[in-house]
Order: structure tokens, then C-alpha cells, then sequence
């Protein structure tokens, strides 16, 4: 089972609004013991939304899906995700409930409000879900997102998202927290030439089949700002041995290095 985001939004296909919603979903994920597994960005395009909605809901992944479950004309996710897992949209009454208190909530006049109104009516299309969907709350403004499966729709609003997506975690996942064991260890190599390091890399991951090895380079205007941070992660149990595998290559050919904070 993997953990996947899908982000919808033609703001941040244009880059008019920057994406925050990845990183708060990888910090949500490590706060558990959890990390993602993949991530796919989406314009306000049903065709290709349905599209990767049947994909992904004919996997077992967990999926966060942000964006583009509310009800004005360049909202889709609800009708996509209708169309991909074959169910009619149908108002859900625990979100109407939740909508009818928002409503009461903004009113100017709560004893008289009229549910019926054109406005009104259109914020109920927020609560209509494929059936057999669970509502996700929304402790922010109380409009609901929902689930189906392992498939968790929210707003592309980050800090409602981030809030709702949390309560998932913790309602539904809570079982796979913790349960993988990691560690990490670096170092920076400075003046490094990745190439000369590749067939270091390649015997520890030979060498430890549950460890990866990672190079970041860093581009600088000197020599010395030239850098590489490289490293190894993976269970706790190799990761010192592999280390240490690591340090003793980069002594062999001279490198310079700095050792980074265990991880």
C-alpha cells in the first residue's frame, strides 16, 4: 500500500498560487512514521482528472486529493469522482447538517433564514458525494470533505486540508504509524565530482539491499561552494555498517568532507 497526493488546480498549474499542499502532506506523513510514495499535479481538466481518479481508486493506495471540491463552475473533483467510481453524486446528510450550521453561522440574520435561497442551495451542492462516502469534517469552516475507500477529498484551501487530512491519518491509519523503521546518515562533500563517486554508491546499495544511497549536488560560484550532500537511509540495523562503507570510500579517494547530524 502506498501513499499518494494528487494537488488540482489550474492556480497552480499557471504558477499564480504556489503549492503548499506537498509539504504539509510529507510533514503530516513523517510526524507518523509515514512517507509519500508519489505525488501528481492536475489542471481543472475532468477528462484527465477521471482519468487518473480511475487509475489510482483501481489501486489499494492511500490518496489525499486537494482541490477543487467546491461548487462554483471550475470545481470538478466531486462530478470526477463520481464519473470514475461509476456512483450518482448524492447530498450527504451529515454534510447538510454541516452545511445547514454554516449557513446559521454566517447569516446576518440566523432566526430567519431561508435554506432555499439560490446561494443557499448552491452550497449544498457541496455535500453531494458519490454515494457511500464518508464525510471528512472541516474544523475550519465546517464544509465537509469526503472519502470513499482510501481516497480522501479535500479543499485546496492548505490549511483546511492539512487539518482534515491529518484527522484521516489519525482516524483511519492509524494502525501503519511507526511501523517502519528508518534512519538516515550524511555528509557534505565539497568539490566533489559525482561521477567519481557513482561506483561507491552502487557496491553499498549492492552491498545492503535496505539501504539507499541519495546525492544531492549544490552549485555554487566557487570551488568550495560546489558540494554534495550524499548519504544513506533505510533500516536502522544497516545503516551504520553501510555508513561506515560510505566514509571509508570517500577516504579511499581523498574526498573532503563534513559529517551531518544523524537523521
Amino acid at each position: 500500500m502506498a501513499i499518494g497526493l494528487i494537488i488540482i488546480g489550474d492556480e497552480i498549474m499557471s504558477g499564480k498560487r504556489s503549492d503548499q499542499h506537498f509539504p504539509n502532506v510529507v510533514q503530516l506523513l513523517k510526524e507518523r512514521g509515514l512517507s509519500l510514495d508519489w505525488a501528481r499535479y492536475l489542471g481543472d481538466e475532468p477528462e484527465r482528472i477521471i482519468a487518473v481518479l480511475r487509475e489510482t481508486l483501481a489501486s489499494s493506495d492511500i490518496v489525499f486529493c486537494c482541490g477543487g471540491i467546491g461548487s462554483t463552475p471550475d470545481d470538478h473533483t466531486r462530478q470526477c469522482a463520481s464519473i470514475a467510481l461509476g456512483k450518482p453524486l448524492e447530498l450527504h446528510p451529515e454534510a447538510k447538517v454541516k452545511i445547514y450550521e454554516r449557513i446559521a453561522e454566517t447569516a446576518k440574520d440566523p432566526n430567519h433564514i431561508d435554506y432555499n435561497a439560490p446561494d443557499n442551495l448552491r452550497r449544498l451542492k457541496m455535500g453531494e458525494y458519490p454515494s457511500g462516502s464518508r464525510i471528512i469534517p472541516n474544523p475550519v469552516n465546517r464544509i465537509p470533505g469526503f472519502s470513499y475507500g482510501t481516497h480522501y477529498f479535500v479543499p485546496g484551501f492548505p490549511q483546511m486540508a492539512k487539518a482534515m487530512i491529518a484527522w484521516a491519518l489519525d482516524t483511519y491509519h492509524s494502525a501503519l504509524f511507526h511501523q517502519v523503521e528508518y534512519g538516515e546518515r550524511s555528509v557534505v562533500v565539497y568539490g566533489a565530482v559525482e561521477a567519481k563517486m557513482t561506483p561507491l554508491m552502487e557496491s553499498i546499495e549492492t552491498s545492503f539491499p535496505s539501504i539507499k544511497v541519495f546525492s544531492l549536488p549544490h552549485m555554487g560560484n566557487t570551488r568550495l561552494s560546489n558540494y554534495v550532500e550524499m548519504g544513506v537511509k533505510g533500516h536502522p540495523g544497516d545503516l551504520e555498517e553501510a555508513f561506515r562503507m560510505l566514509i571509508d570510500g570517500l577516504d579511499d579517494i581523498g574526498a573532503q568532507y563534513q559529517l551531518n547530524e544523524p537523521v
